[in-house]
């Protein structure tokens, strides 16, 4: 049962991408990706350092300064959970690295998931945000602008609330408790306990509050600049602002759970919303390039991500925070 679950999503993508290219010109594709500018490739793919490198960031300075966490320890499980982000649906490999952070001893259970999932709710507050820019480039007659208006707002409503407001917090909790069995609520009340306190903690140091919202709203123009990068390289002339509209949009398609990474769902969307602007073939070998953004990062965090699963095999109580390395004070 388990091995289906895991197999499900690959089979979902492999069904989809095979849907797109039996419809579309594959020799046009070989095509497109056979002309591709190589420098500008290059130059598109060494985006993934400062990306990495920022997210990193952003979470070193989320974390409890009591966690110990610095810059590079930040970018180390940043790598890690890139390589279960080709797993896991919807980027919940991010949400998985808590399990890393309480291994290495940093934080307890809660205040690990609790610092995660707030940095992933950042990361996509800051995707709707751009989600809400690019609904102005889409035009109001298509079909799909309304739907999209309305996932984007409510999005918007209920991330901002849940991030901001200890009240909100508060009221969902108390639903999740009286909606779960008693050995459940009691974790319920002690993430309760911990979001709330992470709470406190960005808000009452508004500054770094405010720093962390606009990283995570540059952090994402950075990732759409790499695309229209790629737009570049496959010799395709889209206007860069209609791109920094229409790229997120294609992105929270490939967010859709049931997939492999993305991997489908992302290719379907980018074909639909740049169908104005350039073929099926490219747009199938804009879902290629895009792939790479996954791909590389996973390669490079597959050697951290065996020291944290080694970490995670060893007992509890012989987990200790590694020692510091260069840049972790």
């Amino acid at each position: 049962m388990k091995s289906t679950k895991r197999l499900l999503p690959l089979v979902v993508s492999a069904s989809i991408l095979a849907l797109i290219y039996w419809q579309i010109d594959i020799e046009s594709l070989w095509r497109a990706l056979r002309s591709v500018d190589g420098p500008m490739l290059v130059a598109a793919l060494l985006l993934v350092a400062p990306t990495l490198a920022l997210t990193g960031y952003r979470l070193q300075r989320l974390a409890p300064s009591e966690s110990g966490i610095g810059f590079l320890e930040a970018v180390r499980l940043t790598l890690a959970a890139s390589v279960m982000n080709m797993v896991f649906p919807s980027k919940m490999g991010d949400v998985a690295k808590s399990y890393f952070i309480v291994k290495r001893g940093a934080l307890d259970g809660a205040s690990a998931l609790s610092l995660v999932v707030f940095e992933k709710s950042c990361d996509m507050l800051a995707l709707i945000a751009w989600c809400a820019f690019g609904l102005l480039v889409l035009p109001k007659e298509h079909w799909i602008f309304w739907p999209l208006a309305g996932i984007v707002t409510v999005g918007a409503v209920l991330l901002g609330a849940l991030l901001r407001s200890v009240r909100v917090a508060r009221f969902v909790f108390a639903w999740a408790k009286r909606l779960t069995p008693g050995v459940v609520a009691g974790r319920v009340e002690r993430l309760e306990a911990a979001w709330i306190a992470m709470l406190r903690s960005v808000w009452t140091d508004r500054d770094r509050a405010r720093f962390v919202g606009l990283l995570s709203v540059f952090l994402w123009f950075v990732h759409l600049v790499q695309i229209w990068m790629f737009l570049l390289a496959l010799h395709a002339a889209v206007p860069f602002v209609v791109s920094l509209g229409l790229t997120p949009l294609a992105i929270l398609a490939g967010l859709v759970p049931m997939t492999f990474a993305g991997i489908g769902t992302r290719d379907a969307a980018l074909i639909f919303f740049y169908q104005p602007y350039i073929s099926a073939a490219v747009g199938a070998g804009l879902g290629v390039l895009c792939t790479l953004r996954y791909v590389i990062p996973a390669l490079l965090g597959l050697p951290f991500f065996g020291r944290y699963v080694a970490l995670l095999r060893e007992p509890s109580d012989a987990a200790s925070p590694p020692e510091p390395g260069p840049g972790d004070a």
